[in-house]
């Protein structure tokens, strides 16, 4: 019984030893969608990134990032930064490298060039709210050309937890790996018991 106790203990010490990176992918379908990706950091940290690596050269639509604090204000908004992961990143790609975020909850938005944030709140929308939605397929963005493949890809790095409903093939958090690990060691050991 001990050594279960202390096999716990270490999964549950190794489920909370710092911060994972974290991928979502999915698509979006009109030149006025929004993906939002949900973040925490458990303690103030250093070296945060979140940057995006779908545009591909031009196969995929050119990306305005934004990030936001829980309560929907406005921490600094991106057009093109394709510095943070130069291996993956092609131009137009977009995101942060922070050196100094507070521990907390934050909002991270996806959305296409030039569909900017509106104000300080995310609550004052974004430039495109309201216009009748145009397939992103048959949209010429600004600065960029028509046929634009849907494709976003999201990266965090140095975060906590993450989540975003509109992610094509979730991936689970460290956390609920660590949790499926305590169940299938919570049955070996059940079975190692019962033989």
């Amino acid at each position: 019984m001990k050594t279960g106790a202390v096999l716990l203990a270490g999964c549950l010490m190794a489920a909370n030893a710092g911060a994972a990176t974290i991928h979502f992918t999915g698509n979006i379908e009109y030149h006025n969608d929004v993906v939002y990706t949900y973040f925490t950091l458990d303690n103030d940290a250093d070296d945060v990134r979140i940057w995006t690596d779908s545009y591909q050269g031009g196969t995929n639509f050119d990306p305005i990032t934004a990030l936001w604090n829980a309560d929907g204000s406005l921490i600094d908004e991106n057009d093109d930064n394709s510095g943070i992961n130069p291996s993956t990143q092609t131009r137009f790609d977009s995101g942060f490298s922070l050196s100094s975020l507070a521990a907390g909850n934050y909002i991270f938005t996806i959305a296409t060039f030039n569909n900017a944030a509106q104000g300080n709140m995310l609550s004052d929308g974004f430039a495109y709210d309201g216009l009748d939605p145009i397939p992103l397929a048959e949209w010429d963005q600004p600065a960029s050309h028509e046929g634009m493949g849907p494709n976003w890809s999201l990266w965090l790095d140095g975060v906590d937890s993450a989540s975003n409903p509109d992610d094509a093939a979730s991936v689970p958090e460290p956390s609920s790996v660590a949790l499926l690990g305590l169940g299938l060691l919570g049955l070996g050991l059940r079975r190692a018991r019962r033989g």
